[in-house]
């Protein structure tokens, strides 16, 4: 049972301080990331725009790639970059596809609807060097630019968009709105209007996408409310989309599997998807 927040807010989106170990992160990222970047068949900090930040990593298999996966990272979309994640490419790398994996600017810098131009900025320039169906997945913040991409008013061209095939959120965070009752949006400066128009489950989805609102079975309730929003306002409005609740996972662990190629994750992520 979810059981809907009616005040603190900003503790409702709190994952570090209500997550045992949750304040020791990124930390545990750093090294699994730094040694698989080492190891991997790479092209580092590759431009997809004019800024410092357009940069994404693209993680190569052995052979021609099945098509490309793309991970976006989370951070509340004012910390962290492409950096910290690169260990998570490994699961898709195995299966055979491509992963590029973008920074973007920070809030308050720039504001979210410019990140999810960034972001389609990103992926557009990827697609550019791989062929076949394309697979989006996204953390946290990560999972509503990765949402965003599949929405009627998406960023991606038409030619990239015919390409999408599964787009996968994990605690992906798909109403905005309450992000204004946070202390946070005196650094993401939205306003009502801006959160209603950036928020992915208020728009219609592209139709013929497969979507996943991916969520641990130990996270905030407001992540498990956020999850639920998706296959509750898309239902029938566009592809297949479902919430998947993963047992005994929080926040800061859900996206392990992405590093395991035969992970559940994994395997819903890219299953029947055939290359092109």
């Amino acid at each position: 049972m979810i059981v809907f927040p009616t005040h603190d807010w900003d503790d409702a989106y709190e994952n570090g301080r209500n997550i045992p170990g949750g304040t020791e992160y990124p930390g545990p990222w750093v090294a699994p990331a730094e040694a698989f970047r080492a190891k991997a068949r790479a092209e580092l900090d590759v431009a997809y725009g004019p800024g410092a930040r357009h940069r994404y990593d693209l993680f190569l298999p052995d052979g021609t790639p099945r098509g490309l996966f793309v991970f976006v990272h989370g951070g509340y979309w004012m910390a962290l970059d492409k950096s910290y994640w690169s260990h998570l490419a490994a699961g898709a790398v195995a299966q055979g596809w491509a992963c590029a994996m973008p920074s973007y600017d920070l809030c308050p810098d720039v504001r979210i609807a410019e990140i999810t131009r960034q972001i389609g900025a990103a992926v557009t320039h990827a697609a550019g060097r791989v062929d076949g169906p394309l697979v989006l997945s996204g953390h946290s913040a990560g999972g509503h630019l990765v949402a965003s991409m599949m929405c009627h008013d998406s960023p991606l061209p038409a030619a990239v968009r015919d390409r999408l095939r599964h787009v996968v959120s994990i605690s992906g965070l798909h109403d905005l709105r309450p992000m204004l009752k946070t202390a946070r949006n005196d650094t993401l400066k939205l306003d009502l209007e801006s959160a209603e128009a950036g928020s992915p489950a208020l728009k219609r989805p592209l139709p013929g996408v497969r979507a996943t609102a991916w969520v641990g079975g130990g996270e905030r309730q407001e992540f498990l409310r956020q999850a639920r929003m998706l296959p509750v306002m898309w239902h029938g409005l566009g592809g297949p989309v479902v919430d998947v609740v993963e047992p005994d996972q929080h926040h800061f662990n859900v996206i392990d599997g992405l590093a395991d190629p035969a992970s559940p994750l994994m395997r819903h992520a890219t299953g029947g998807i055939a290359a092109q």
